[in-house]
């Protein structure tokens, strides 16, 4: 089943979440801000996605800015950026998009339709 990351008033998750009910997909819906993948979770999402790891980070994010990671990211090493994620589930992009080894960051309804939109529909 595809699994989502997303923040109950992030605008980015509602448009994922409407074109997934649109396109009767189903999901299972986790809060990241309570429940953030783990460190080892993010490391397999990270290489199943083909993406650098920096594009997990939501960089328009209040975490982000709050914390400095910008500066951050440029001298620590990137074990220390998945530690980072993984406390803190408002550093990740949303929403994270996961099923059968495939991983979506963000949404784009592009990739969602050429990801997502061949998943078994709802019941």
């Amino acid at each position: 089943m595809l699994k989502i990351y997303c923040y109950p008033t992030c605008g980015t998750c509602k448009k994922a979440k409407k074109w997934l009910d649109a396109k009767k997909i189903a999901y299972d819906e986790i809060q990241i801000a309570d429940n953030p993948p783990t460190k080892e979770e993010l490391r397999q999402f990270q290489r199943a996605s083909g993406l650098p790891l920096k594009k997990f980070f939501n960089t328009s994010g209040k975490h982000y800015r709050d914390k400095d990671i910008k500066n951050k990211l440029k001298v620590e090493p990137e074990e220390k950026w998945l530690d980072w994620l993984a406390e803190d589930g408002m550093l990740l992009k949303r929403p994270l998009a996961v099923a059968d080894g495939l991983v979506t960051v963000g949404f784009d309804e592009a990739i969602f339709e050429k990801s997502w939109g061949r998943k078994t529909s709802k019941n």
